[in-house]
């Protein structure tokens, strides 16, 4: 298998952003109370939690995106 080196750092930066980006997609669902877990109880704020979630899931998303824009360099 010939992979260059490019096209590996730029699979595991893929698989590190979008990792992040469900990760803050999970967090965003759980601040905004769609999933049935209570986080206030485990001594969060709901906003944390939202704030949070939101940067994970757009700095995930930026990171999918640019390193597919440029998968054949």
């Amino acid at each position: 298998m010939n992979s260059s080196p490019n096209r590996t750092k730029r699979l595991a930066l893929v698989i590190s952003g979008a990792t992040d980006a469900l990760l803050g997609g999970i967090l965003l669902l759980l601040g905004f109370d769609f999933l049935p877990v209570d986080v206030t109880d485990y001594g969060f704020q709901n906003w944390h939690v939202v704030l949070l979630g939101g940067i994970l899931f757009i700095t995930g998303m930026i990171f999918v995106v640019y390193n597919l824009s440029r998968w054949d360099e």
